[in-house]
């Protein structure tokens, strides 16, 4: 194999097929990153056997191969050369690798080694803008769970139904949902991808309105964005039914500048750490929000103006679950609706559309 490509675009293409090398594993050429040169340029793939990413770029290949390297020292090589044209050229396993005055030879691993990613039985299949899609993930992935005892809530759900597209991620402690319209006329269904691969996507998607296809499979679905694909295995098992988790009717309501609230929270968490998890105590009044917290550094309070009557209700919340919520709402002005000190918190635009929602557990408040 010989072929030479432009350091930047190469470094940009090892960088995310890297993202699906694993970082440890009992088969060694999955922790490296198969390069196939062909016709059709430098094809590069990264998998962990639950995940696989592979983009193509543009490259001079005067003679095609292929040759699996390990995906660390790769991208560390890749990125240390100066700017230029990177040469890579193969005899046997021996892999040289040069760009100016600078030149590495390394040992590679045989490509027949590799396991072969999974194909796509697509049976059905959207499309919806980078933009869009990638916004959708940011504003709820952070409510993704990281317990593997409950494996369908380490992923969202993508739900189609009634001409909508809905994301909808929940841990336990919070949940947030995102919806956007969809042009296409679509029968409803519903998949659940796993959140590390939701994260390589989110961070894929640009800030244009290209679209990404998504291809649905019995086991498996990918996500196409220009040249590069995410392959990734689908949860099995039954999502929580949001639709009866959440409240429909609420005793108190007040509407809020986000920011403000936002800021007002950032001020009081400021006594709070790692070690010291006290909750918020937030009580809800007339035109105003108190929120308080005390733990051995100290003690803070702070208010934040609204609109409406809170009714008095008071209420506690782990300052992170709230601010993970008000930092990434869509909405600058926002409601909050209350029921109960002990029941969930509901986070909603203040227009009273139904594009976002946010759903925070309340915390046990000891007396004063």
């Amino acid at each position: 194999m010989k072929f030479t490509c432009v350091k930047s675009v190469l470094q940009s293409a090892v960088n995310i097929a890297s993202r699906a090398a694993s970082s440890k594993s009992p088969i060694p050429a999955l922790e490296g990153i198969l390069l196939e040169a062909g016709p059709a340029g430098l094809k590069l793939t990264g998998y962990d056997l639950k995940k696989g990413i592979y983009t193509t770029v543009e490259a001079e290949v005067s003679q095609p191969g292929s040759i699996v390297i390990g995906a660390k020292i790769f991208a560390d090589i890749i990125r240390s050369l100066p700017e230029g044209v990177v040469s890579i050229k193969t005899e046997g396993l021996n892999v040289s690798i040069s760009c100016e005055n600078s030149d590495f030879k390394i040992i590679g691993i045989d490509f027949k080694d590799y396991p072969e990613l999974p194909s796509i039985d697509q049976h059905r299949g959207i499309s919806l803008p980078q933009n869009i899609l990638g916004e959708m993930i940011r504003q709820t992935i952070f409510a993704v769970s990281d317990n593997e005892a409950r494996p369908v809530y380490t992923g969202e759900m993508f739900e189609i139904a009634d001409g909508c597209l809905t994301l909808v991620a929940v841990d336990g402690y919070r949940l947030a949902l995102r919806r956007e319209k969809i042009e296409k006329e679509m029968e409803n269904y519903s998949f659940i991808v796993p959140g590390n691969a939701l994260s390589d996507l989110e961070k894929l998607c640009g800030d244009n309105d290209e679209d990404v296809t998504i291809a649905l499979g019995n086991k498996h679905i990918s996500f196409t964005i220009g040249k590069t694909v995410i392959i990734s295995r689908r949860l099995e098992g039954d999502f929580l039914n949001y639709r009866k988790t959440v409240p429909a009717a609420f005793n108190a309501k007040v509407r809020a500048d986000r920011h403000m609230l936002q800021r007002t929270v950032e001020r009081v968490s400021l006594i709070i750490d790692d070690k010291i998890k006290n909750p918020l105590r937030c009580t809800f009044g007339d035109g105003e929000v108190r929120i308080a917290c005390s733990t051995s550094l100290g003690k803070a309070e702070d208010i934040c103006h609204v609109d409406g009557e809170g009714k008095g209700i008071e209420i506690g919340f782990n300052n992170r679950y709230i601010l993970d919520a008000l930092k990434t709402a869509p909405s600058e002005e926002i409601n909050v609706c209350l029921n109960t000190g002990s029941s969930p918190c509901i986070i909603t635009p203040a227009d009273e559309s139904d594009k976002f929602l946010y759903m925070v557990l309340p915390v046990r408040l000891k007396a004063e």
